[in-house]
């Protein structure tokens, strides 16, 4: 189904905006809210010291389960892309991979409950955000809480879990644009004075989230968890969280065609060829029928929290995790000009199957103490970390030439082979195990009631098997390697609560992450070490008016080292030695003007650049900034509430400038500016009703770059959707 037919009612619409964080029991308030940037929550990817967001010498930002709703979230890589600061697309093989502070994809850390299984590019999928109950985004290196991949940053996802406030359910159901329908449903059950029951539901299914031919896409979610408290010193989580998604012919973007032959060319691309994006080719996908991209996941995990008295405290989790990935889709695609039996010029293509089945478990305890030391107040943590992972990838390419071309702008996609042996250029299976030993400590010194030092250090020991078997030699091809990694990270930083509320604060430290995925990097790559990065950052977070105005402020400047490179002498052959870095400003604020009006900004600034980057052949891309980091991005949003009626208006406006695709920074995507909005309509107590648009000026940009400089994924058409809301 497509826009136009709800152009007239887009028109009309104004949206998501300011949401205030959801209680317990689930009443949202979207106007009049104090600490809009939830500087006094917790978070729990900041640290393990119980720290309050403005205490932690740190950029955190939280998106609660009110913010997703009201903004209209939907999945994960809607809601990675509207932090602040960041971008995000939807990659095939990477669903909903991030670039933020000038790195992009596996340095920075996904989580799933604070547990980090594996690099985001392996483990993320574009999972439903009705699930969670928050957000938490920690800007910078944290490889000192989480371990090796940690240097842009790390985004938690928090499940929603049990409350012991009373019987409650909550339910969303929509409908939009591209035949998109949205049901999903919450019911949290007071089972007893010590038991409570929290479980979800939801699911997604849609024509095309991005308006593509052939792209159905659908995902799922099942999360439950049992919370057990028979004492104020002893808390028992127990908990299993199910997803599942595909994506049919999964989207690859556009192609980029010459000028020459483009019938609607647009100008969203520049290119050093004069190559650009053809508006004819919007809706085209040119992977064969019976491609897609899905997968299955399964996660059970426990928390144990025991107060053992004395201000000590000991924190146990327990998880298990199991994944099936499917990624069967086109692998290159090359326009080229007209010919026999293609006047309108051909698109050829390569096929790729590749297969994931991975299993991880972790545990992981932690001792902590809030005590005095010499008169002074401190917090301290130490723990211990083991964690196995095991994944068989199977690997499958075809060269383009043995797979028929496609005309670019009336393609016809033939079928996916089921027997692709005649197709494979390579047939490779890698099978990776990783045991993990961790010990990390943290500890947070109160020099004096306003000055906070805080202070951490981890230790990993990793221990790597790989075996890469070939199936198209015979006798099969079978080579090992067994790296072993031993990194240390730390950190050092300190706050100072200048009045009640303005707090000013500076951090260094360090972070450590492979030269790419430790699960999926060829076995040449094993040779290197670790690369090695560090950040240092200063900033202020300020709560004005009796917390109706919060603002945070940072600067920071983030160098990653040991990047692989070539040598200047033989341009043949790779080595560590190449540098990339970052330094930024970023601010966000959040104001409740009135009991009826809340508005909020934010705005980004990041010089990024390869300091030290030799490519083959010799050429040298040092001063060039790296793919996918856009210099700028900006957003404002409102939230009004008409006087004595119960109707909100919201609007919410983003801006993103322009960024490159390839390293040698010859194909710059331009920027772009959206604009979203909703009113909302409270027509009974437990029940509202909303009608939403996106992108409402139709702007059509490119949101992300994929595997190849030319694959470029168009942000999604405007778009409406109306929507029902209850809680009871």
């Amino acid at each position: 189904m497509r826009t136009s037919i709800f152009a007239l009612a887009a028109a009309l619409l104004a949206s998501p905006a300011l949401a205030d964080e959801a209680p317990d029991n689930g009443t949202i308030t979207v106007t009049g809210q104090r600490d809009p940037l939830k500087l006094e929550q917790r978070s729990d990817a900041a640290s393990r010291l119980d720290l309050t967001v403005m205490e932690t010498p740190a950029s955190v930002e939280t998106l609660t389960q009110a913010d997703l709703q009201f903004r209209g979230l939907r999945t994960a890589r809607e809601a990675f892309a509207d932090v602040p600061g960041a971008i995000a697309g939807n990659v095939p093989g990477n669903p909903a991979v991030v670039s933020m502070r000038g790195f992009a994809g596996n340095v920075v850390s996904i989580l799933q409950d604070g547990v980090r299984i594996s690099s985001s590019t392996v483990v993320q999928r574009d999972t439903n955000t009705w699930h969670f109950d928050r957000i938490e985004v920690i800007k910078g290196p944290a490889s000192v809480l989480f371990g090796e991949g940690a240097l842009g940053g790390v985004i938690n996802k928090v499940t929603r879990k049990p409350t012991f406030d009373g019987n409650h359910m909550d339910g969303l159901l929509s409908y939009g644009s591209f035949d998109t329908v949205m049901a999903a449903g919450g019911v949290n059950y007071r089972i007893s004075d010590t038991l409570a029951l929290r479980a979800d539901a939801s699911n997604l299914s849609s024509d095309s989230l991005y308006d593509v031919d052939n792209n159905r896409t659908r995902s799922s979610g099942l999360t439950a968890s049992l919370l057990f408290r028979p004492s104020a010193d002893l808390s028992v989580l127990l908990a299993v969280d199910h997803y599942s998604d595909r994506a049919d012919s999964a989207y690859q973007g556009a192609v980029l065609i010459p000028l020459a032959y483009a019938r609607d060319p647009s100008d969203a691309v520049s290119t050093a060829n004069g190559y650009v994006i053809d508006k004819a080719t919007r809706h085209r996908n040119y992977t064969p029928d019976g491609g897609y991209s899905g997968a299955t996941d399964t996660t059970i995990r426990s928390r144990i929290d025991l107060s053992l008295g004395s201000g000590w405290s000991l924190g146990t989790d327990l998880v298990w995790y199991t994944a099936d990935r499917a990624f069967v889709n086109n692998g290159t695609r090359t326009f080229v000009a007209p010919g026999e039996g293609f006047p309108n010029g051909s698109i050829q293509r390569g096929l790729t199957r590749f297969y994931h089945d991975h299993e991880f478990w972790n545990v992981r305890t932690a001792l902590g103490n809030e005590g005095v030391i010499a008169g002074l107040r401190n917090r301290f943590t130490l723990g211990v970390e083991y964690n196995h992972t095991e994944l068989s990838s199977l690997r499958e390419t075809s060269t383009a030439t043995l797979v028929e071309p496609v005309d670019p702008f009336d393609p016809v996609v033939g079928t996916f082979p089921t027997n692709g042996t005649q197709y494979r250029a390579s047939n490779v299976n890698f099978d990776s195990r990783l045991r993990t030993i961790s010990i990390f400590a943290e500890d947070a010194l109160n020099l004096t009631p306003q000055w906070l030092l805080v202070g951490g250090i981890r230790y990993d020991h990793m221990d790597l098997d790989r075996a890469s078997t070939d199936y198209l030699v015979t006798p099969n091809t079978v080579t090992r390697a067994n790296p072993v990694f031993e990194p240390i990270s730390w950190r050092i930083g300190t706050s100072y609560a200048v009045t009640p509320g303005l707090t000013l604060y500076g951090q260094y430290t360090t972070a450590v992450s492979p030269v790419s995925s430790i699960l999926l990097m060829p076995l040449a790559n094993t040779r290197f070490k670790l690369t090695k990065g560090y950040s240092y950052e200063g900033g202020f977070k300020l709560a004005a008016f009796d917390e109706r105005l919060t603002v945070t402020g940072a600067a920071y400047r983030i160098v990653q080292n040991d990047i692989i490179t070539r040598d200047p002498t033989n341009p043949t052959l790779s080595v560590q030695g190449g540098t990339q870095s970052s330094q930024g400003l970023e601010i966000s604020l959040g104001a409740a003007v009135t009991d009826n009006l809340s508005l909020g900004g934010s705005a980004s600034y990041v010089d990024a650049q390869y300091d030290e980057l030799i490519e083959a052949g010799g050429v040298d891309r040092s001063g060039n900034r790296p793919v996918n980091v856009p210099s700028t991005t900006a957003a404002a949003n409102f939230a009004y509430r008409l006087p004595g009626r119960p109707v909100t208006l919201s609007g919410f406006a983003r801006h993103v400038s322009g960024f490159y695709t390839d390293t040698a920074n010859t194909v710059f995507v331009k920027g772009r500016t959206t604009f979203d909005a909703a009113v909302s309509w409270k027509v009974a107590e437990a029940l509202t009703v909303a009608l939403r648009g996106r992108n409402l000026t139709d702007a059509f940009y490119g949101e992300y770059s994929g595997y190849g400089a030319n694959d470029i994924y168009i942000g999604a058409p405007r778009s409406v959707e109306v929507s029902l809301a209850t809680h009871f």
